[in-house]
């Protein structure tokens, strides 16, 4: 069950370096929480970049991961999206943090999942497993996102359905965004979500990579023009999965982007740990 907990006094006094206060946190499942926190007021950052978060270890040094900003850059906040390692060295601990707790956040935001890093197209595809929809999340309530591309298509594949859950009521917040819906339009149909499961029976059940290899996600979104002409995409989720899906997308024709040379398509190289 989904477990939501308010912001108690989001103004106690920064002691931690680079200090910023927790505002709220959500446990989505035993093994996946959000987490929502002040924003440095002199951060700028682009939708879909990450920043390295954490905690003090006993020592008093600091522990720190990449962690992808899920909240759009025209956010008053910062979002996280984290899975719980038991013995995780941050997230063991992370996992446990309250509204009024202080984590530490290095402002210097980097990434390769920006729209900077890809030529313009027709179609954007967000490929992501697991916690790897966070930058996704940052993207797809980026108005930019809609103005760049005449329809964007999230694909989320988790294990169980519990653990889509995150990513449904993102979508479902974002077609019912004021703001967002007048460039999705009344049909919806500019932003397609596409989740599927791994081991718990869903009404769309197989890896992103087979469904992709053997035709499947293209039938069901009846697109048969797949290619670099048209198409761009970005990459987020297991070391496995990044590497199979760059091995598809080339088949296609696409090429890997970077920062200083767009092309067809990025993948993330941080991990959370």
């Amino acid at each position: 069950m989904t477990e939501i907990r308010p912001v108690k006094d989001a103004t106690p006094v920064k002691t931690l370096p680079d200090a910023q206060t927790v505002t709220e946190v959500t446990h989505w499942t035993d093994r996946l929480f959000s987490f929502r926190v002040t924003r440095p007021a002199s951060l700028r950052f682009r939708s879909g970049e990450f920043v390295m978060i954490g905690l003090l270890k006993d020592d008093g040094k600091p522990l720190l991961r990449a962690y992808s900003i899920a909240s759009p850059s025209w956010d008053d906040e910062l979002e996280f999206y984290s899975i719980k390692v038991q013995d995780g060295p941050l997230t063991s601990r992370l996992q446990h943090i309250q509204p009024g707790d202080q984590i530490i956040l290095r402002p210097k935001p980097v990434g390769t999942l920006v729209h900077d890093a890809l030529l313009p197209g027709n179609r954007l595809w967000l490929f992501s497993t697991g916690t790897g929809i966070a930058p996704f999340a940052s993207l797809i309530r980026d108005p930019q996102t809609y103005e760049d591309y005449d329809k964007v298509i999230l694909t989320h594949t988790c294990r169980d359905v519990a653990e889509l859950e995150y990513g449904r009521k993102l979508v479902e917040n974002v077609r019912n965004d004021e703001l967002l819906r007048e460039l999705i339009g009344d049909g919806l149909d500019k932003l397609v979500y596409y989740p599927t499961t791994t081991r718990e029976e869903s009404p769309k059940m197989g890896r992103i990579t087979a469904l992709l290899s053997d035709g499947t996600l293209f039938k069901d979104l009846g697109v048969d023009d797949f290619g670099a002409e048209n198409d761009r995409a970005m990459v987020c989720g297991s070391m496995g999965l990044n590497t199979d899906i760059k091995v598809i997308l080339e088949g296609f024709g696409l090429r890997e982007g970077a920062n200083s040379e767009p092309a067809e398509y990025v993948v993330e190289k941080a991990f959370v740990g």
